[in-house]
């Protein structure tokens, strides 16, 4: 059984706090996925905090319903790194997870950033996958993630 497209005007991305109950909920279970993926927590580096993402947003349907989130963090040279960006396995493959990736391009754009970076898993093989089509290219790992056997690092100009 297929999902369906989730139409554009279906689902808002709004900016959202860091740390409000929603996006709470949905770094949790994204932190449950990955944890049951690896066997434990394996991010390298600093974990985001609300005092060091500059934006983070919600993608929810008409009805309210939290289906996504991301946000953007500041590295080096005003590049933004793309942090906790995660769509519910349900909401997978509808257009939520490129329409969350167009509202963070478009903030990074307005942070001034000159490319996206990201950080992801080996084992996030539909990750991976979702940044390739969307234009982003491997690089080597950069900062935390340099030697880092289970992370693989992307870019994209903006």
């Amino acid at each position: 059984m297929t999902t369906p497209e989730v139409s554009p005007n279906a689902v808002s991305i709004d900016v959202e706090h860091f740390d409000s109950p929603d996006a709470q909920r949905l770094r949790t279970a994204q932190r449950i996925e990955i944890d049951r993926a690896y066997g434990a927590d394996t991010e390298p580096g600093e974990k985001p905090t609300a005092d060091t993402i500059a934006v983070f947003f919600l993608a929810r349907d008409e009805t309210g319903t939290p289906l996504g989130c991301g946000g953007l963090r500041i590295v080096d040279d005003g590049i933004t790194e793309i942090k906790r960006m995660y769509v519910r396995p349900e909401s997978r493959g509808t257009g939520v997870s490129t329409a969350l990736l167009r509202r963070l391009e478009e903030a990074a754009l307005d942070l001034g950033s000159p490319a996206l970076v990201l950080e992801t898993g080996t084992e996030q093989k539909r990750a991976i996958a979702f940044y390739q089509r969307e234009g982003f290219t491997r690089i080597a790992n950069f900062g935390p993630y340099v030697g880092a056997p289970l992370s693989v690092c992307y870019s994209k100009v903006l």
